[in-house]
């Protein structure tokens, strides 16, 4: 008896592994993997640009302790740095390239974004593709979101588009890929 019972569980996980229909906890590990969620959401800032500069002064974060902003520069200083970060800022300092070094470009975290649930699957071309929809929104928002034009307080729907191969589902790499409804 006990060995038809493991038979039968083996038959049964055996067809629920093999099922070509995209499922929502499929959808959201292959969209966890390939687009690497969380998503830390940065800022660049041109230290030694007076429009940089400017944009700091206008969002306050002077005034927050976070960094520095000298409002006058002589001659013989152009293309220094106009803008120095606090020890404060140091937690939201991101690694910078050397080619951002010599441009005088330091990047700061603004918030991450989180994938949050998949929404809805819409299974197309036979049951071959699909489209899936989905939502993020930002956690760990910083100091620094000031800076950032996107609105981090509310919740993002994204679509994905996906392909069955043989070996099993795939997300599309290109993001400008629209598959024909039915």
């Amino acid at each position: 008896m006990k060995k038809i019972m493991n038979l039968f569980m083996a038959v049964v996980l055996f067809a629920a592994c093999s099922s070509d229909k995209l499922d929502r906890q499929t959808a959201l590990k292959l969209l966890q993997d390939k687009k690497a969620y969380p998503k830390v959401l940065d800022e660049e800032i041109y230290t030694a640009d007076p429009q940089d500069a400017k944009r700091i002064l206008d969002s306050g974060l002077e005034k927050e302790g976070l960094l520095k902003v000298q409002r006058t520069q002589k001659l013989v200083d152009i293309g220094s740095p106009l803008i120095s970060f606090t020890d404060k800022a140091k937690p939201y300092l991101l690694p910078v390239s050397n080619e951002d070094k010599k441009s005088k470009v330091q990047r700061v975290k603004i918030a991450e974004e989180v994938l949050e649930e998949i929404s809805g699957i819409q299974m197309l071309d036979g049951e071959k593709r699909a489209v899936v929809e989905y939502k993020t929104s930002f956690k760990d928002i910083t100091p620094f979101s000031p800076l950032s034009t996107l609105k981090l307080n509310e919740k993002n729907t994204r679509k994905a588009y996906f392909s069955l191969y043989d070996d099993g589902w795939r997300l599309e790499e290109n993001s400008g890929l629209e598959f024909p409804e039915k």
